[in-house]
């Protein structure tokens, strides 16, 4: 027998059902007989105050209201409406429609009251669809709908962003008399707001000869949630203006208009504001604050303000944990999950989510697999949003094999792990995984977005192939995307990122609204190739403009000062990041202010720079620091300065290495051996230097010293002869870099580096007059640089090196970088 039959038989028993088989009905169900016998009230009484209509008056769930059924038949109140009322209206806040629509059909004598609260209880539980079907029915009984009828509709409708039924709705309130009730046309105004019709919203607000506090609170909620930030913020000044106060809900709906703003100012205000009105106390109006500080940058705040909350919720403390995340502070985040833990308060989605995206960031494989732990013993890693957010860590946490495991096993993905999926690759050096995964979507019928797209140029950015990034551009103008901000904005990233600077800014100058993000990557690509004064012109253009440069816009025109050689302007723009835009200097920032002045050959301003750092100088900053001594030769100030670093990470084979080449650069022989022997004792090894060329739809890879091409010995070859060539040029090999081994084999060693074995079968391999662009895993040598620019006089191409830190252009026998990189 189903459920509603049942329920059916349950409500329509037959008069003649005596009270002995009542009674065994209600015992077949648990607990019953002692729920309702401890407030029994003989019959007799008026059935307002009957045991029964006390029970249903507290009933809390679906199990208690079926143990209080049994009761309501044996009295004989199962025909009466105060009851029928009550049970509907129960089974419809238990989300039980099919209950309740069983108990609804079988009423005699339907009162309206019934009707109403059976389309609030569609509204509430049931689809769109199912809501509007039992509207219809109910016009077709002649039941005048009431305001708050139409009310439970349009917020449906607006849920849904189903604008045409719920522009029908707006009409049959004008047809029947409501155009003027408050009520009806504020919930008309929160219609239009959820459906991005702010004008419209605005327009219904304007026509209201009465306003209320609920009616301007309902508009700021609108232009707050539909970006217009500025103007919600210029309402609550209306309509103070014209004499309303605003009140809690008011403040949750406008701060995050703050939020967006990043206006801390006016945050702070409204703020003390809230402590004033006694509005602080409550939960959502601290929460609104938490977030609105985080989103200002102003995590210590926060703090304060979390730390001074009489109560929290579980909102409170993901609001912490996801905010520090944000804000960079992801130890932070990590400790107040684990704190929220120890007291007690148990973890949502949101919670986990925000855990990950901290050890994503922490790049803590440990952490994460703890979480993840965590996250099967609470049973909520089914989520396809958790699930997303585990893809991320561990691609972030550089195990992409899991997170391709996590992503192979998921049933029902929606595009957004695709997309995370492909960035993973992406961010792991998986190219060509990524552009695999790429396919498979599209097979599949995935529907690309925006980020499926920035996704896979992230990847193609890193493959620096001028071809496909030609070809994703082309894909990205097919489906329409290509306006979009974040795609042009990857686009320039890539271009730039491809050697091809002019037409990354060529995309730049054609998009009409660009975010900091957007300033930043060509910012960026103007540093990276070496090209400061155009870095410094671009920042100057963007100061005049809307957008406010961010710690990323400071570090990367700080660093594209150090490329070349602007050491003051550099300082300068240093100095101004807290005095003008109130910007914290981050490690990354000290770190960008020791290459530029360890670059210039300013060792000692650069050594007493991190003396004075108001933070513990970490492994990034020593690092520049040893990298500045090994270029100018300072053997002594750079072993003091490895001391320091290996303090710090002792098992960290590059900054041996380069300590190794500082020793060789100045014929330290006995030293570059205890350095290596060091090595070889904590197992740590040189990474091999790796060059890319790509060619007709094939990249070929090249490591130092390698005879495994199928062209090696074309390509020695001919680099025999091309070095003779050089030679007659003007170049001159640079071996005092290698110890122990005769002229001959030391020129035949340098010869044999990657990027030459590279440019030598990119020389072979294409036509006269075809640029060269070849990817690099290291830093280009010094020979290497010299014996390049000479390589491009000779055969008069044009040679692009993308190495570890920036973009060599070799024309004419000269360098872009002005050898000074």
């Amino acid at each position: 027998m189903s459920f509603q039959l049942h329920l059916s038989a349950v409500w329509h028993l037959p008069f003649w059902l005596n009270t002995d088989t009542i009674t065994k009905y209600s015992k077949s169900t648990t607990a019953t007989t002692s729920l309702y016998q401890r407030i029994f009230i003989p019959t007799g009484v008026h059935s307002h105050r009957h045991s029964s209509h006390i029970l249903l008056k507290n009933c809390s769930s679906k199990k208690e209201l079926y143990q209080i059924l049994p009761l309501l038949i044996k009295n004989g109140f199962y025909n009466e409406h105060l009851f029928q009322t009550k049970v509907i209206s129960l089974f419809s806040k238990f989300a039980s429609m099919g209950e309740a629509a069983c108990v609804f059909d079988h009423v005699e004598n339907k009162l309206d009251v019934l009707y109403h609260i059976m389309l609030k209880g569609y509204a509430r539980n049931s689809s769109l669809g199912d809501a509007l079907s039992f509207f219809h029915r109910m016009m077709w009984d002649e039941v005048r709908p009431t305001v708050g009828d139409y009310a439970c509709l349009l917020l449906l409708c607006g849920e849904n962003l189903d604008l045409r039924r719920g522009r029908e709705i707006h009409g049959q309130i004008m047809t029947n008399g409501f155009e003027s009730n408050l009520f009806a046309m504020t919930t008309v105004m929160n219609f239009y707001s959820k459906c991005g019709k702010i004008d419209d919203a605005c327009k219904m607000f304007e026509r209201m000869p009465q306003k209320d506090l609920v009616s301007w609170t309902t508009l700021v909620a609108g232009y707050a949630q539909n970006g217009f930030a500025k103007r919600a913020l210029q309402l609550v000044l209306q309509m103070q203006e014209a004499g309303q106060k605003p009140n809690s809900v008011t403040l949750v709906s406008v701060l995050p208009a703050v939020a967006d703003m990043k206006a801390s100012r006016i945050g702070r205000s409204i703020h003390g504001y809230a402590f004033r009105s006694g509005f602080e106390s409550l939960i959502n109006v601290s929460n609104a604050l938490l977030d609105m500080y985080f989103k200002c940058g102003s995590s210590r705040t926060a703090r304060l303000v979390f730390e001074g909350m009489s109560s929290k919720s579980v909102v409170s403390w993901n609001t912490m944990i996801d905010g520090f995340a944000q804000n960079g502070e992801s130890e932070e985040a990590f400790s107040t999950f684990l704190k929220m833990l120890d007291e007690g308060e148990k973890p949502t989605r949101v919670t986990m989510m925000g855990a990950l995206l901290a050890c994503a960031n922490l790049g803590d494989l440990e952490k994460g697999r703890f979480v993840h732990k965590l996250l099967d013993k609470l049973k909520l890693d089914g989520n396809v949003s958790v699930m997303t957010s585990l893809i991320s860590m561990y691609s972030k946490c550089k195990r992409v094999d899991i997170a391709a495991s996590i992503f192979d096993n998921a049933k029902d993905k929606t595009n957004v792990p695709w997309n995370v999926m492909i960035l993973g690759y992406a961010q792991n050096g998986c190219v060509k995984e990524a552009l695999n995964l790429f396919s498979m979507m599209q097979s599949q019928g995935i529907k690309l977005d925006c980020f499926t797209l920035v996704a896979v140029i992230t990847a193609l950015a890193d493959f620096s192939v001028n071809r496909q990034a030609k070809w994703i551009h082309g894909l990205a103008i097919r489906t329409y995307m290509e306006k979009n901000v974040f795609v042009s904005t990857a686009l320039v990233d890539m271009y730039a990122k491809c050697g091809a600077i002019k037409t990354a800014r060529k995309l730049f100058n054609t998009i009409q609204e660009r975010n900091v993000i957007t300033w930043n990557a060509m910012i960026d690509g103007y540093g990276a190739h070496g090209l400061g004064k155009e870095a410094l012109d671009l920042f100057n253009e963007m100061q005049k403009g809307a957008v406010k440069p961010d710690d990323v816009t400071f570090l990367s025109v700080i660093s594209a000062c150090s490329h070349s050689g602007f050491v003051e302007e550099g300082l300068f723009l240093f100095n101004r990041m807290k005095e003008d835009y109130g910007l914290e200097p981050t490690v990354d920032h000290y770190s960008a202010i020791v290459d530029l002045l360890g670059r210039a050959g300013q060792l000692d301003d650069a050594w007493n720079f991190i003396q004075e750092m108001h933070i513990k100088p970490e492994i990034s900053v020593l690092g520049a620091m040893l990298g500045a001594c090994k270029i100018h030769k300072n053997v002594e100030l750079g072993e003091k300065v490895a001391d320091k670093l290996f303090e710090l990470d002792p098992d960290e084979g590059g900054y041996h290495v380069l300590l190794a080449n500082m020793y060789a650069s100045n014929s330290m022989w006995d030293k570059v051996v205890k350095v290596r022997t060091a090595m070889k004792k904590k197992g740590l090894q040189k990474t091999p230097g790796c060059s890319l060329v790509e060619l007709r739809n094939e990249v070929h890879t090249f490591y130092s010293g390698s005879t495994n091409h199928p062209q090696s010995k074309r390509i020695y070859s001919f680099l025999e002869t091309l070095g003779d060539e050089i030679k007659a040029a003007g170049y001159v090999p640079d071996t005092n870099s290698i110890h122990d081994v005769e002229e001959e084999l030391k020129e035949q060693l340098l010869s044999s580096h990657s990027d030459r074995l590279a440019i030598a079968f990119g020389l072979l391999n294409t036509t006269p007059g075809t640029t060269l662009h070849i990817r690099k895993n290291l830093r280009v040598c010094d020979d290497c640089h010299n014996a390049t620019k000479y390589i491009s006089l000779v055969t008069g191409r044009e040679i692009i090196v993308r190495d570890l830190r920036r973009f060599h252009h070799f024309k004419n026998g000269t360098c872009s970088c002005g050898d000074y990189w």
